[in-house]
């Protein structure tokens, strides 16, 4: 996109680079355009993550320690030869805010996730004080606690730094995690996250510095979602127009889920068990070991005409789609604004990290949805998905309360509405 206007405010907008957190910045930066900004993203410029393109990025300790080693200098360096006034910055990005601040820039936080999630991590200096964690990140105590009535409980194993692995990967995500948080307490004069006020009462009244702009989505009539790292296939909408009305199964586990082939296949067989159409996003990369190619073949030819398996797609345009019944999906935060802006029921099956937090919101506070539950190996079985998926389905007070969910978001985004008026603030700072 070209300049405009050269005497517009000029902002660097820096996502973590992973799609959870490039997706709802890219949004934002959206709106920054629609308000007369030059945005340096927009204008896609990237930053190297210090790792080859041969290496894994989903070795997330190796990927962090890249990062730390790269980026920073990489934005300094960016600063200087763009010369903007402001850094919008993920809190996942917080290693580069002292150097923002450094030059002169002015910096402003963005979380992707929920406020409830990062409200805990600026509690987490109190809960190491109680005794829940060590110096480390590592849990002291068995089971859940609570921040405050009306937050979902957070069980110690499964913080935003919990992944699996060695320890020393464990400790690398909580250096991370606890220095950027403390990096955008210290820097940021403003900090924003894709929430909505009705959706997290309790966090916005526990943590009133956090200000929800969400849910941030492709608006403007409906102009195709932006920042998809991953081809989309656009066939699934036409496919979606010729379905019944709430009929089909979407099923999306973000972009770092992986299963097993044992539980890719019990996913699969489960899927053809409801009769149901679905629509289910199944990543080149989704399953590990050795699946067979031919089996998996076998099973789309059988479900051909019912089902449909695409390896990636606009998932903000199926979740609007009429036909969708259900989404049956990780609880990335993401995919949890998406579905909930929608009123679209959830059957929940979280990966890792905050996702267990975001399932809780879903069914337990919001009680728009429904959680999977595996069995003694840590495997959902067919029968438990087809059954779930039908409880989900035909439950009319799951309907009723995602349908009035998805109307609060939308007042919080119009007129009035207080995302509306928390993005107004941001505007009006970013010109200053």
């Amino acid at each position: 996109m070209e300049d405009t206007a050269t005497a517009a405010p000029h902002v660097l907008v820096l996502p973590f680079p992973a799609q959870g957190h490039v997706t709802p910045l890219m949004e934002l930066s959206h709106r920054l355009v629609d308000r007369g900004f030059q945005v340096t993203f927009i204008r896609l410029v990237s930053v190297p993550d210090g790792l080859a393109d041969s290496d894994d990025r989903r070795d997330i300790s190796r990927f962090v320690d890249a990062l730390f080693g790269c980026v920073p200098g990489s934005v300094e360096q960016l600063i200087r030869e763009t010369k903007v006034r402001w850094l919008v910055g993920d809190v996942n990005m917080g290693m580069c805010f002292e150097v923002a601040r450094k030059l002169g820039v002015r910096v402003a936080a963005v979380f992707p996730a929920s406020a409830a999630c990062l409200g805990t991590l600026f509690k987490v200096p109190q809960l190491i004080e109680d005794g829940f964690f060590d110096d480390k990140g590592f849990p002291k105590r068995h089971g859940s606690f609570e921040i405050a009535p009306g937050m979902p409980p957070l069980c110690p194993s499964q913080m935003p730094w919990s992944i699996d692995g060695p320890a020393e990967g464990q400790e690398v995500g909580y250096r991370m995690v606890s220095r950027n948080t403390q990096a955008a307490r210290d820097h940021a004069e403003i900090i924003v996250c894709n929430s909505f006020r009705d959706a997290e009462a309790a966090a916005f009244e526990l943590f009133p510095s956090i200000l929800p702009v969400g849910p941030l989505f492709a608006d403007a009539a409906l102009r195709k979602p932006v920042g998809q790292l991953l081809p989309e296939d656009t066939g699934c909408l036409r496919w979606l127009d010729a379905q019944p009305h709430r009929s089909v199964v979407y099923l999306a586990f973000g972009s770092f889920t992986i299963f097993d082939p044992r539980q890719f296949q019990e996913l699969a067989l489960g899927l053809e068990l409801t009769g149901r159409p679905f629509l289910w996003v199944v990543r080149p990369d989704f399953t590990t070991g050795d699946l067979s190619e031919a089996w998996f073949d076998e099973f789309k030819d059988r479900v051909a005409g019912k089902g449909m398996v695409v390896s990636w797609c606009s998932q903000q345009q199926v979740l609007a789609h009429r036909a969708v019944a259900c989404f049956v999906s990780h609880c990335g935060w993401n995919s949890t604004m998406e579905g909930v802006r929608n009123g679209v029921p959830f059957l929940c099956w979280p990966y890792f990290v905050d996702q267990f937090a975001n399932r809780d919101y879903i069914c337990d506070i919001w009680r728009t949805g429904l959680a999977v539950s595996p069995v003694e190996d840590g495997v959902v079985t067919k029968e438990e998905l087809s059954g779930k998926v039908e409880k989900v389905i035909g439950d009319e007070g799951i309907a009723e309360r995602a349908r009035v969910l998805g109307d609060a978001a939308r007042e919080c985004l119009g007129e009035g509405g207080s995302s509306r008026e928390n993005f107004d603030r941001l505007v009006d700072l970013l010109r200053e």
